[in-house]
């Protein structure tokens, strides 16, 4: 009886306990699910867990659900979000635990402090380019690469670490049309707006390695001016952008100064021709690697700042993974927009 698995599940989430695990506190929601910090009853370390919402049961999100677990611990890289356990209750909470951060994502790193200098954004960049490498080169891209989506924080004696988080949206990439339509829906696909390439609006099955790389020139633009590359009321009204207009050098939209170096790269990441952007994530951190300002954000300039922001980061903070972005995710239903 679902009614009443529902209830034993709702009663057990109340008496914060699930399995090996004891929740401690909600530290993330998104539309998939909810994310508590937790302790492992053994372990008695902190761990990210993620509970798949009770109102997301139906197999499908089931699928998708398992699928992120099973995509993500292909992953080993030490700028991606690492995944320590997977499973699920008798009463069918389906749940997965995953390293505990401590810090901010990018979408508070602009929002509290403004634009960031140049040599911050290609360090973050670069390290960003490490995670996507290994994906890419596994097959899988992203397609979801936004501020929300990548976490900064002290690991590992590292003054600041560059995580790669929310695998939910990765795809397998084979160029098949029929396997972006069944993970997408035959009618739509995912993404966020502001930082999506203009193939993904367009067709699911024509995203890429590349469609990676149009997102993290948009990343880019974004922590060096604190501006969408376009802005919109609507994702279609972002997407007829993309195809008529040039986006604004990030130079004109800053009083920081940009070098001309990683202004023309971000804008050769943003360009609409996939085949026009570099072309790999190794490539990109190569290009990256020769501007101007590339070292200037070196250990000691990291770990200054996190001196002087840790307490406060720390009071404020403690997240990972699918947390309430003020940028969302939406699904777009393309074809039907295109007959209005």
């Amino acid at each position: 009886n679902i009614t009443w698995r529902r209830r034993l599940s709702e009663a057990q989430l109340k008496l914060k306990q699930l399995g090996q695990y004891t929740l401690e506190e909600k530290i993330g929601e998104g539309g998939m699910g909810t994310v508590y910090r937790a302790r492992h009853a053994l372990m008695r370390r902190d761990t990210a867990l993620k509970l798949l919402s009770q109102e997301r049961t139906d197999p499908a999100s089931i699928e998708r659900f398992e699928r992120e677990v099973q995509l993500t611990c292909q992953l080993t890289h030490p700028n991606t979000i690492q995944v320590y356990d997977y499973g699920h209750t008798p009463e069918g909470i389906f749940y997965y635990a995953m390293e505990y951060l401590r810090g901010l994502d990018l979408h508070e790193v602009v929002a509290r402090y403004g634009p960031q200098p140049e040599g911050r954004v290609v360090y973050i960049l670069t390290e960003i380019c490490q995670s996507l490498a290994e994906a890419h080169a596994l097959g899988l891209v992203h397609r979801d690469i936004k501020p929300a989506n990548v976490f900064l924080c002290e690991r590992g004696g590292i003054p600041e670490a560059i995580k790669v988080l929310d695998f939910g949206l990765v795809r397998e990439y084979s160029g098949n049309e029929q396997d972006a339509l069944q993970m997408t829906g035959k009618d739509g696909f995912v993404g966020t707006p502001f930082f999506m390439p203009p193939e993904a609006f367009r067709n699911s099955s024509q995203v890429d390695p590349r469609s990676d790389i149009y997102s993290l020139g948009a990343l880019g633009y974004f922590l060096l001016t604190r501006q969408f590359v376009f802005e919109g009321k609507s994702a279609m009204e972002i997407y007829e952008k993309q195809l008529t207009s040039t986006p604004v050098p990030p130079s004109q939209r800053t009083a920081n100064p940009v070098s001309p170096e990683l202004e023309a790269l971000l804008l050769r990441c943003l360009d609409r021709a996939p085949e026009a952007r570099p072309q790999s994530a190794v490539e990109l951190r190569e290009l990256l690697l020769a501007t101007p300002h590339a070292n200037d954000w070196t250990p000691e300039a990291r770990a200054d700042w996190w001196n002087a922001h840790r307490e406060e980061i720390q009071a404020q903070s403690g997240t990972v993974c699918e947390t309430a972005s003020p940028i969302p995710t939406v699904k777009i239903d393309f074809e039907s927009r295109m007959q209005q």
